[in-house]
């Protein structure tokens, strides 16, 4: 390894090196139990309507009608779709008179609706 690479961590998992400016990719490919978190996130919020619920949420804390008129759908369908983020633990849901307001619970959500938004479709 050359002086002063930072790309290349002296550690290796079989013949490939591991990179080291990301710590998070080195738990992803050297910790199984990382990578199927990540993956059970991504599955999560591997839906367009879940994803446009989280980046709202990401913004804003919400109750369900205003997230049913902001998306255009039914009430019904977003409590599904909160029901499924619930479960995997990315949002919760506190009562306010009579009503559930949900927010993020995840914080790296926010980070993850991030970089989705800046992929360029092609």
């Amino acid at each position: 390894m050359h002086e002063g690479s930072s790309e290349i961590a002296s550690s290796q998992i079989g013949s490939k090196p591991m990179p080291t400016s990301n710590p998070n990719a080195f738990n992803v490919v050297a910790e199984p139990d990382h990578a199927a978190h990540a993956a059970e996130v991504l599955k999560a919020v591997a839906h367009p309507l879940r994803l446009r619920i989280v980046a709202l949420l990401c913004e804003e804390e919400l109750h369900v009608n205003a997230l049913a008129e902001r998306l255009g759908a039914s009430a019904a369908i977003v409590s599904q779709q909160l029901r499924i983020l619930r479960m995997n633990r990315l949002v919760e849901a506190e009562r306010e008179d009579g009503m559930a307001r949900y927010r993020i619970v995840e914080p790296q959500l926010r980070s993850l609706v991030r970089c989705i938004a800046g992929c360029q479709r092609r």
